[in-house]
């Protein structure tokens, strides 16, 4: 013997190894199912849409908190320069809408 181990060691190093290839077959196994291929599949979309979801509440925080300080004062009160010409803004193309809408309508 070459490597000085006796036939009993040899049984159990090979009985050993066969086991660990057991193991990792069952675990690729279990990698590659279907069902597992799918629920990880899930869990990434959930975290893509999630991770979606927050960004765009970070930038509508961002737009609501700069409007409001272009329309309201640091001391809270509104800024009527400001709020009349964006409600009159508003009023204007609602009436579009509206003249617009009717006429399709007709």
């Amino acid at each position: 013997m070459a490597d000085g181990r006796t036939p009993a060691q040899i049984e159990a190093d090979i009985a050993r190894r066969r086991q660990e290839l057991a193991v990792t077959l069952d675990e690729i196994g279990v990698r590659v199912h279907p069902k597992t291929i799918i629920g990880d599949a899930k869990a990434k979309a959930a975290e893509t849409v999630d991770r979606t979801a927050g960004r765009a509440y970070v930038a509508a925080q961002r737009a609501v908190t700069q409007v409001r300080a272009q329309l309201v004062a640091e001391d809270g009160s509104p800024r009527m320069e400001r709020i009349v010409p964006v409600a009159l803004l508003a009023v204007g193309v609602i009436g579009l809408l509206v003249t617009s809408s009717r006429r399709h309508d007709a």
